[in-house]
């Protein structure tokens, strides 16, 4: 195998996740800010108006990637209830209540959630190391729900509010995985849109007041960066690396938001808050470090989605040369070799 199948995807995924990983990461104390009189349906549905609008704007052709199947929309649907409802609303709510630096952090166990189901669900790899790792973050957890409790009811409500979130986002996570190899663009597009029809609907039907135009306009901007284009990037990072470690890199994403949130005045965490923030730094950073490499057996495989031919794994024929990444249904045969690799498309084997 050459350096670039065994290590560029790895790379990629890994920038491709700390990007959407920034891009959520300041959008977190933006919502705060900004939707703080708003409704949490209201706020739900602008941001996902807001990332509905990326999906239509960068929506690629077949001949580049693949297209949605009927066979997804009951996938796309259960991302939608999770990801694009029960996970923003939850959000909104606690963000109200709570202080961002707190939400931010209590983001970060949206990695403990994605790693253990698509441990579970898909097999991917849990070494000691990993479960070290994920230890850290339910410490670090707990000292913040312990810190928040302090403040108060209201303040520790908020907190749990944002641990729903992080549940919902890692199932959502968790199914994303099955559509990866789709035009991320399309994914973005039918989850958002579904998700903005479900609280904006719900919104109406509670009597939630329409929100300022200003107001609206930043949440949609928000909604465009930290939620379409970050789940955008997130979804081509699964391609590239799986599940649980794009879920590991992106949990860069609360400690990001508590940055921010610190920049913009919040001083409203304690000494516990500190421990556990260093926590979840220990146990992301455990988590990235893990590699893995074993002989392993490919069976033959048909699929669509998009490659290229200088990767070890796509050597099928065409009788005129294909642009450099391109999209359509091929034959994989069957083949055993040795070398690190991730839980990728190819790489779903046990263990």
């Amino acid at each position: 195998m050459t350096q670039t199948s065994t290590h560029l995807p790895a790379l990629r995924g890994g920038l491709l996740a700390l990007l959407a990983a920034a891009l959520f990461g300041v959008s977190t104390p933006l919502v705060q800010r900004f939707g703080a009189e708003m409704g949490a349906l209201s706020t739900a549905a602008l941001l996902y108006a807001g990332a509905a609008l990326v999906g239509l704007l960068s929506r690629q052709t077949a001949e580049h990637e693949a297209r949605l199947r009927r066979s997804d929309w009951s996938r796309i649907s259960a991302m939608a209830f999770f990801g694009a409802v029960i996970g923003p609303v939850a959000l909104a709510w606690g963000l109200q209540r709570t202080s961002g630096t707190g939400a931010s952090l209590m983001l970060t166990l949206e990695a403990l959630f994605t790693a253990v189901l698509a441990w579970r669900l898909y097999g991917e790899t849990m070494d000691r190391r990993v479960w070290i790792a994920m230890l850290l973050l339910v410490i670090g957890g707990l000292s913040l729900v312990l810190d928040q409790g302090q403040g108060g009811e209201t303040q520790l409500l908020g907190l749990l509010a944002v641990l729903l979130a992080t549940a919902a986002w890692g199932v959502d996570n968790t199914l994303s995985r099955g559509v990866a190899e789709r035009d991320p663009s399309q994914v973005v597009l039918a989850k958002a849109v579904l998700g903005v029809s479900a609280t904006a609907l719900l919104a109406w039907l509670s009597g939630e007041a329409l929100p300022a135009p200003s107001s609206a306009a930043i949440l949609l901007l928000i909604g465009a960066t930290g939620y379409g284009l970050s789940l955008r990037f997130y979804l081509l990072a699964q391609r590239a690396f799986g599940a649980a470690r794009t879920g590991s890199v992106f949990a860069f994403a609360p400690f990001i938001g508590a940055g921010l949130a610190l920049m913009l005045g919040d001083r409203s965490g304690g000494w516990l808050m500190g421990i556990a923030g260093l926590l979840m730094v220990a146990g992301v950073l455990l988590h990235l470090a893990e590699s893995h490499g074993h002989e392993h057996e490919h069976m033959a495989l048909e699929h669509e989605h998009a490659h290229r031919h200088d990767d070890g794994h796509h050597d099928h024929h065409h009788d005129e040369a294909p642009p450099e990444e391109h999209s359509h249904w091929h034959r994989h045969e069957p083949q055993r070799h040795a070398h690190p690799h991730v839980p990728d498309a190819h790489h779903i084997h046990t263990h």
